[in-house]
């Protein structure tokens, strides 16, 4: 075997073994002058490395088990790719995590990672205005060629992917699972994961490739995406979403935390406000995402958008408004429109600069 696929062999048989984590492999990689010597080594020099007698012990076992060979071998037959910390391709954003993952798996390209990056996260049940607030937000960013880093999870997760995918954007899905296709997760969206890898993207996992996703593991993977990202961008969340895991390691991060403000009514904006009144940046538009991040003119977005971006239903809205406040009640008896759906297109004209609310829940054009 060459010497690179030799040590490349060891990096895979190190990722494999259940509680060596990104922690105790980077005392490996400091102790050890390479992997091969560390996987070779007695308990008394682990020990030394830094791991606990067990999780030595651990090792020597696992050597009996475990060929580091056929398992590179299996790895590459399966058309899965891997890049080390050691690699000038490791994403430079991650590496500056504290407990940067030694290794990553991934399918596809990992070149989009070498633009600016955003992480979007959200509620997995959305609403419409949720719906309508991620594609208006990420369409532009996507044109812009920022790539957005997301989960492939059910809900804001997915639809940051596919506004990304329909606007031809760039963009990456980090997993809480293995990248056999088998343990993709969630098996609802096998067909949006072909398609990111399809588009150029990448599927990425610090977990081996026949991990099953657990309750555990999609915390670990929320650090990666916020990691890889200049900005954690959460678009509606609950008290207790998962999504502030990823903005409380953006934080932890030093990098900048983005929200997009809802409904005080509404229990999938409860996460977000939070965050807006903690020092998260309110975000309404692409524009402030650009402006904030200092990516791009915001000259070159326009803050009105033209007739093709408005909705049917937004138009049938605007149709009642002027400079003269009118109340919501009356806007919903004018425009037959239920009065939750109703309140989502209000608050996506007001986002899209054609109406404000005046107080009151009194609205008036802008346009």
């Amino acid at each position: 075997m060459p010497l690179i696929a030799k040590e490349q062999s060891y990096w895979i048989a190190f990722s494999q073994l259940k509680n060596i984590g990104p922690i105790r492999l980077q005392r490996i990689i400091s102790f050890f002058p390479d992997l091969e010597t560390a996987w070779l080594a007695n308990t008394i020099d682990l020990q030394t490395a830094g791991l606990e007698e067990k999780i030595a012990q651990e090792i020597i076992i696992a050597r009996g088990q475990l060929d580091p060979a056929a398992e590179l071998e299996k790895i590459q037959k399966a058309g899965i790719s891997f890049v080390t910390i050691k690699d000038p391709a490791y994403p430079r954003l991650l590496k500056e995590i504290y407990g940067p993952p030694p290794l990553l798996y991934y399918r596809g390209q990992l070149s989009y990672l070498n633009s600016p990056t955003l992480a979007v996260v959200g509620a997995r049940k959305y609403s419409a205005y949720g719906q309508e607030a991620t594609e208006e937000i990420i369409t532009p960013l996507a044109r812009q060629k920022i790539t957005i880093v997301s989960g492939l999870a059910l809900g804001i997760d997915a639809l940051a992917h596919e506004a990304c995918l329909n606007a031809n954007g760039q963009t990456v899905a980090v997993l809480g699972s293995g990248l056999s296709w088998q343990n993709i997760y969630p098996s609802a969206n096998h067909r949006l994961a072909q398609k990111i890898i399809d588009s150029g993207g990448a599927l990425i996992s610090e977990y081996d490739p026949e991990t099953q996703p657990a309750r555990h593991t999609f915390p670990l993977r929320n650090r990666i995406i916020a990691g890889l990202s200049l900005a954690t961008l959460v678009i509606e969340a609950g008290e207790s979403s998962g999504s502030l895991i990823t903005a409380r390691h953006a934080l932890e991060n030093n990098r900048d935390v983005f929200a997009v403000p809802g409904s005080v009514f509404s229990d999938r904006s409860i996460g977000t406000n939070n965050l807006i009144k903690k020092g998260a940046k309110l975000i309404a538009s692409a524009e402030d995402i650009l402006e904030e991040l200092n990516l791009q003119s915001a000259k070159e977005l326009s803050t009105v958008p033209s007739t093709e971006e408005i909705s049917d239903q937004e138009q049938i809205v605007l149709q009642y408004l002027s400079q003269e406040p009118l109340h919501v009640d009356k806007i919903a008896i004018y425009s037959k429109i239920k009065i939750n759906v109703l309140s989502s297109l209000l608050m996506m004209l007001e986002i899209k600069g054609l109406a404000k609310d005046l107080g009151g829940n009194n609205y008036i054009s802008k346009k």
